[in-house]
């Protein structure tokens, strides 16, 4: 048996063997650009495969050495990568600026930094290994584009109804071209170091050969824009770094946002972080201590069992015990199959998160269910629960070498935990208030009845609803 042999043979016992099968098949049979940078949401829907099978084998698989994870921080106007990491913990900057649109961003995991797979050269080389080497646009489709952009088949050809020019210069190479300007706006940009020069064409057309320099260097750095005449231009483009750049000069128009417009779904590190199969095989891998990364939306899920300890004295430490276990065995597989992760259980409390609303009140109505059949089976009431559901923005941030979060929406979310009843499930405004929780709630037939409350630590009233 071969070592690829060997990878997939053990894949497929750590993932779903239908979502391995179709990856070796890929793996086996597909182009390079299929391996490279794979956006797994694409991905599972092009092979009509479960997302959350398809996340958890990508990253069993990456574990294995088979793939290459990695975390890239994208640019959210043009769907550019800024800059990629091996690690989450390579975002480590305050602000990320993009040349190409002139714009600086705090990076956020939300929509900002994707998680790609790429194969890993020991089960088979493509192209991508070697960037310097590809054509200058498959550089620009493969390296410096994020898989959220969903660039099309003929994008060479319609890239070519606004280029002007394009060349490759190797480190310390100069180079001369020359161009007819339209009036329009221009821009010469090179992926490789985001270096980027705009030329504002306008006014009367000259016959008289115009002049523009660009050095091309590591530094970023940003030219004003030119304002020049339609007409002959003759730019000199000099590269000033070690590796080879690929600068090119287009018609920033309504062609080039066309192109550019289309975006997909593509897997984020906050989706990534919130999965569990990431938390239960990456643990502390994830972040440095000093990190603290912003997500602006995520959804908190806490739970607790009321009166375990009453458990203990009346049935006694071994049964309690495995009352105990079988809750949390049942809440933890809720979660995952609800998109969830548990972030960490506190004696016989749970802290779950969830990258929408409507997957923690799913996964809160499942918990109800499961502790009353539990009870049922038991013929007792023993296992109590309540739950305590709350979304808005948070830090990711590693505490007691774990992945964890802090801020005001997670104290929020615990505190309306401690005010609930046994098997109430108590949520705030930005629960209820999502489109798609009021969907499932009326497709539940759950009703809710709010009631306002202060909550310790919250120098304000907050609106709770109980969900029966």
């Amino acid at each position: 048996m071969s070592e690829v042999d060997a990878l997939f043979a053990t894949l497929r016992h750590a993932a779903d063997p239908q979502t391995v099968e179709r990856i070796e098949n890929v793996v086996m049979r597909g182009s390079d650009r299929d391996l490279n940078r794979i956006n797994a949401l694409a991905f599972a829907g092009a092979h009509h495969l479960d997302e959350e099978n398809t996340i958890a084998a990508l990253l069993h698989a990456a574990r294995l050495g088979a793939f290459e994870m990695t975390w890239n921080v994208l640019c959210p106007g043009c769907g550019g990568v800024l800059d990629t990491g091996a690690t989450l913990k390579t975002v480590d900057q305050e602000t990320y600026h993009c040349a190409l649109c002139a714009a600086g961003y705090e990076p956020t995991l939300d929509e900002m930094v994707e998680v790609t797979f790429t194969i890993s050269p020991r089960v088979r080389r493509i192209a991508a290994h070697d960037p310097d080497r590809l054509p200058p646009l498959e550089y620009y489709r493969q390296i410096f584009f994020s898989s959220g952009v969903d660039l099309p088949e003929d994008f060479e050809a319609r890239f070519a109804r606004i280029l002007l020019e394009i060349i490759e210069l190797d480190p310390g190479e100069k180079a001369f071209i020359s161009v007819q300007l339209p009036a329009q706006f221009v821009i010469i940009f090179d992926a490789v170091t985001h270096s980027a020069q705009f030329i504002d064409v306008k006014g009367e057309t000259t016959s008289e050969r115009q002049n523009v320099s660009m050095v091309i260097s590591r530094a970023h750095a940003m030219n004003e824009t030119l304002t020049l005449r339609p007409g002959p231009l003759r730019i000199t483009l000099e590269n000033h770094t070690d590796r080879r750049v690929v600068p090119n000069v287009c018609v920033a128009g309504d062609d080039l946002h066309d192109l550019l417009g289309r975006r997909r779904p593509f897997l984020t590190a906050k989706r990534l972080l919130t999965n569990q199969t990431f938390r239960d095989i990456y643990r502390t891998d994830t972040l440095d201590v000093d990190q603290r990364l912003k997500i602006t939306s995520l959804t908190f899920l806490f739970t607790d069992l009321r009166g375990s300890t009453a458990l203990y004295e009346r049935v006694g430490d071994l049964a309690a015990f495995d009352l105990v276990r079988a809750h949390f065995r049942v809440l933890h597989e809720i979660v995952a199959t609800e998109t969830g992760a548990i972030v960490k259980t506190i004696g016989d409390a749970v802290m779950a998160t969830f990258p929408s609303p409507d997957r923690a009140v799913a996964a809160a109505l499942r918990m109800r269910e499961a502790m009353l059949q539990l009870n049922a089976e038991q013929g007792s009431d023993d296992l109590l629960l309540k739950i305590g559901i709350h979304e808005g923005p948070c830090l990711a941030v590693n505490l007691n070498d774990r992945q964890d979060y802090f801020g005001q929406t997670v104290n929020i979310a615990s505190r309306v935990q401690g005010l609930a009843d046994p098997n109430v499930i108590l949520t705030t405004e930005a629960i209820v208030g999502d489109a798609q929780v009021s969907q499932l709630l009326r497709d539940s037939g759950i009703t809710s009845a709010s009631r306002m409350e202060e909550l310790h630590g919250i120098q304000r009233e907050v609106r709770i609803f109980a969900l029966s």
